[in-house]
């Protein structure tokens, strides 16, 4: 009989397990629990989770609760009978009573190598630091921050290129590859985990807006991880006379600019704005409201008096 798993997931980066769970004959998936639709869009319409979307797809009934404290959806968690719970990217802390439901616990799927990079935003963390490598890690979850034993780690070697976007994707289909033959190995008992150095942890927070400001006064180096790091999501971004505008792509050289940084060189090919070290120039920016442009053509059409600045944080 094959062993039933919860899901509980959110964001694209959990679709790609629960298709490899749901694909595989050994389990079966009997219910997807996501977070409620919210607002997307210019339009702020309700937008179901890719999630959902995927349950959808796979016939699986999906649980969309307001929050998991609710006596509603532990009774219908319960009802599940599950053997085991698998958690990627869900987006609330389970409590205990979610905890000791199922007879196997809880595994959950982090993008990092545990007990490095614990919280909500391991993957820009890594492209900000400039890490050379990262991975997945899949552990028993117990009532402390992704602290909990190790079962599998899995890494990947870092270019120096990948935005966080891209690096999210590639971890999703790593932990897809092994997540099923993990489950397996845990429900029948192969599988000895090992606990973290708590002494080694690190963690990171959920990111806002703020976090993807630019500061010109920064090494050229850091600006340009900042704008892998934060793409999609925050962005990062600057000011200029008081307008936003989004940094998408960049490339940087340490030619000293002998400048205030901050201040734009409008270069023939594409424009550099100076930082403390160095230059960063502008591949691909977005105007707030506006589509992406190449940045020669922002500075065509931007009109600029001369030592032009971004405005410092």
């Amino acid at each position: 009989m094959p062993a039933r798993i919860v899901f509980l997931g959110t964001p694209d980066f959990a679709v790609p397990s629960l298709r490899a769970l749901a694909a595989d004959t050994r389990f079966a998936v009997p219910l997807v629990v996501s977070q409620p639709d919210r607002p997307s869009g210019r339009g702020r319409r309700l937008q179901p989770p890719p999630i959902m979307v995927a349950a959808a797809e796979l016939g699986i009934p999906v649980l969309q609760p307001a929050t998991l404290r609710a006596s509603e959806a532990l009774a219908t968690l319960a009802a599940a009978a599950a053997d085991l719970f698998v958690v990627v990217a869900y987006g609330e802390i389970l409590r205990r009573a979610i905890l000791e439901m199922p007879r196997a616990g809880v595994l959950n799927v982090h993008p990092s190598l545990l007990p490095r990079y614990r919280g909500s935003s391991p993957i820009p963390a890594a492209i900000l630091n400039g890490d050379a490598e990262t991975g997945v890690s899949v552990i028993k979850l117990v009532r402390a921050l992704d602290a909990g034993p190790i079962l599998r780690q899995d890494v990947v070697k870092l270019s120096g290129n990948e935005t966080a976007g891209v690096l999210s994707r590639q971890l999703a289909i790593l932990a897809a590859d092994s997540l099923p033959a993990t489950v397996d190995g845990w429900l029948s008992g192969r599988i000895t985990p090992r606990l973290q150095d708590d002494a080694l942890a690190s963690y990171t927070r959920e990111l806002t807006r703020d976090d993807g400001r630019i500061d010109w006064a920064a090494s050229a180096l850091s600006i340009e991880r900042l704008v892998r790091a934060m793409h999609p999501w925050p962005a990062a971004w600057t000011m200029l006379a008081g307008k936003r505008m989004i940094l998408l792509e960049s490339h940087i050289s340490q030619k000293q600019p002998q400048l205030i940084p901050g201040t734009i060189i409008p270069l023939p090919d594409v424009p550099a704005v100076a930082a403390q070290d160095g230059l960063v120039y502008l591949e691909r920016v977005k105007l707030e409201g506006r589509s992406e442009i190449s940045g020669a053509d922002w500075l065509r059409g931007a009109h600029l008096p001369p030592n032009a600045r971004f405005d410092a944080p």
